[in-house]
């Protein structure tokens, strides 16, 4: 294999260098290969368990957020389908009060906060710097930090459940409820500390996108030239640093300091506010919502592109739509208090806003539907899931839209039509795409082919079960059924279409089981994939599936928004990277030309044990306050070890940018 490339030679000066590397030269496939092994050495991970807790690896992080949020995402499910057979008959016994209570609190929390949220952004920490072609993400030992201070996270909350202490309040632990006075003990400090060790996580995954995106661009990714998944990442990311610091902040300076300390902050004899608390709560919440489907929809154009064979319609309305959907998702989150003393010039306001939003995401559907419409369609399981988005996401969408009504929303307040309203947002927006992606993305990941027979049969199932559950909801709501009950009396009537929910629950069951199935098998014994299956056009189709730890041999060299449709491969790249050490190529943050040479930290165990550290401390807290002191000094050091370590492996060289790198023979 030869590629065309130019040499960015080695700057042993601390002083601005050049970029001697003016003429193009053809790399030999002697060269390639070694290269590639020198790379394998400087970049593999040690063996045993040492190196499995110590990787910084983007990928292996990654796929271990993937894993254990698909597992949040089953737990849920299950949690889910306790609650269907709950309600599937009039005042059946199957869950009591209280166990009932704990599984409607423990469904919401996994799926908002251990299974949307971080399965969105780990798919981002996977694809983001394959995409924009760089060999690590920006902060490798940040991101290893975040995976473990969600997985303490997932831990402490089953753990809690197992041994009956598992929240009980719901997913928004709405005050007073949650207060000291209505829920003693310590089921909401558990919750309230989960939010915390999630929302950590979330932010390591998000400011490690943006800098990726931003600064580990290959040369020629400008602006105009970035995959619309990535931009979508980029939108989730910001969203992401602006939303999360309002609920850990309420959860954990607010909430669990009323709870411990006897703080006042939400309760009026003492001169708080209840409605606080869901003013920030929701400044937070209605945002999450988009930070979950906005990914979904990133899904969407690559799969539509390459099934269609044909280029997207509309690529500046999509990234405009991605932007404008992020700045109006901080402008709505009022009507979800349109039952409270919100006064009415108030609630006129955030209802046009509620209506606003819809525009952008209007527009992107529309994006979609020419290129399909103009495209040559293959119905492979990836586009069965799109056709399926289309239909429960546009239906979620609209029944949004009626909410935004004050009249309409406070006939439905808290009825099983909210309920299905944000099932069908969720479901169809963000878990479909997400299935889709599964099957378009698996190959690159595994280096084998999901099976398209058990993937329609899962994919048909789904579409059918979501809607066979979700739908009579609706009714039910119209009908005054309430949420969060958990049983009913045979003479409301509720009783045959909670029946027919249920068996859509079953359902949806069987077609997760299959997809299980599927993917156990086809990792083990499934039809090899090779580095492009669906000849598509980005950059994580440019090398091996899965990719080598170092993810490229040398940067490869963009010259357009479809690389491998517009140069072909193999495509030109840049060399002159070490491969003695862990280094990336920094670029400008608009143009993405050549700025710096960065040396990667190496492995390192401190972001295992400054998570510890710090789950001891939040965790501790609860149970004593002499855990705040041991946890603080551990902490400390933690931070300590890992900074003097980071000191003496980091180093930065500049390079001079010369506008001919780009430039091919």
């Amino acid at each position: 294999m030869t590629s065309a490339g130019r040499r960015l030679l080695h700057n042993d000066s601390p002083t601005p260098g050049t970029l001697p590397g003016s003429a193009p030269e053809l790399l030999s496939e002697e060269t390639v290969l070694e290269q590639a092994r020198l790379l394998d050495i400087t970049w593999r991970d040690g063996g045993g368990l040492w190196g499995w807790l110590t990787t910084v690896d983007h990928k292996l992080i990654a796929r271990r957020y993937v894993v254990t949020a698909f597992l949040m995402f089953i737990a849920g499910g299950i949690e889910a389908a306790m609650m269907r057979l709950q309600l599937a008959r009039p005042e059946n016994t199957f869950l009591g009060p209280d166990r009932y209570n704990q599984i409607f609190t423990v469904h919401g929390t996994t799926m908002m906060f251990l299974f949307a949220v971080p399965i969105m952004t780990a798919m981002g920490l996977y694809l983001v710097p394959l995409m924009v072609g760089a060999r690590s993400i920006a902060f490798p030992r940040l991101n290893a930090f975040g995976y473990y201070a969600y997985l303490v996270g997932v831990v402490f909350l089953y753990v809690s459940l197992f041994i009956n202490m598992g929240p009980d309040a719901g997913w928004t632990a709405y005050v007073p409820l949650s207060g000291p006075q209505y829920s003693p003990g310590h089921r909401l400090d558990v919750w309230a500390q989960v939010v915390t060790f999630t929302e950590i996580a979330a932010l390591c995954a998000a400011v490690n996108i943006i800098v990726t995106v931003f600064k580990l661009r290959a040369p020629g990714i400008s602006l105009n030239r970035i995959p619309l998944f990535v931009w979508s990442q980029l939108v989730v990311s910001f969203m992401i640093v602006f939303a999360m610091p309002a609920v850990a902040t309420a959860s954990t300076l607010q909430l669990a300091a009323d709870r411990a300390l006897s703080t006042q902050w939400f309760n009026p004899a003492e001169g708080g506010d209840a409605l606080l608390w869901q003013h920030i709560f929701w400044f937070f919440g209605h945002p999450e919502v988009y930070i979950i489907f906005l990914p979904g929809l990133g899904f969407i154009s690559p799969i539509i592109e390459t099934f269609c064979r044909r280029r997207v319609f509309g690529y500046l309305a999509i990234v405009l739509a991605n932007i404008t959907t992020g700045f109006f998702a901080f402008g709505l989150w009022v009507h979800h208090m349109f039952a409270t003393p919100i006064p009415e010039l108030g609630q006129s306001l955030f209802t046009a806003a509620s209506l606003v939003i819809a525009i952008p995401t209007g527009v992107q559907i529309f994006c979609w539907l020419v290129t399909l419409l103009s495209g040559r369609p293959r119905l492979t399981t990836a586009m069965i899931f799109i056709l399926g988005f289309f239909i429960t996401f546009v239906n979620g969408g609209l029944t949004g839209v009626m909410v935004a009504s004050v009249a309409f929303d406070k006939q439905v307040h808290d009825t099983f039509f909210v309920v299905a309203h944000f099932h069908y947002v969720l479901l169809g927006g963000a878990v479909m795409p997400l299935f889709a992606a599964f099957y378009y993305w698996f190959p690159k990941a595994t280096g084998r082919l999901l099976d398209e027979s058990l993937g329609k049969w899962h994919a048909w199932l789904f579409i059918l079960g979501v809607n066979v559950a979700f739908f009579p909801m609706h009714i039910l709501g119209l009908n005054g059924m309430p949420r969060r009950v958990y049983t009913y009396l045979a003479s409301t009537g509720w009783g045959p279409l909670n029946a027919l929910s249920t068996i859509g629950a079953v359902v949806v069951v069987i077609s997760v089981a299959l997809f299980v199935v599927n993917a156990a098998m086809s990792a083990r014994v499934g039809r090899p994939a090779g580095a492009n299956p669906w000849d598509s056009y980005g950059l994580e189709w440019a090398t091996t599936s899965p990719p080598p730890n170092y993810n490229f041999v040398n940067t490869p060299i963009v010259l357009g928004r479809h690389p491998l449709w517009d140069t072909g491969s193999p495509l030109p790249v840049i060399t002159g990277l070490r491969a003695d050490r862990r280094e990336v190529l920094v670029t400008t943050a608009f143009d993405a030309e050549p700025d710096y040479r960065h040396r990667q930290p190496n492995a390192s165990i401190w972001p295992l044990f400054l998570a510890l550290c710090m789950a001891e401390f939040w965790i501790g807290s609860i149970f004593t306050p002499w855990a705040v002191v041991g946890g603080f000094g551990l902490t400390l050091l933690g931070m300590l070890g890992w900074g003097w370590q980071s000191s003496r492996q980091i180093e930065v060289e500049r390079v001079d940018t010369d506008l001919q790198i780009i430039d091919t023979v």
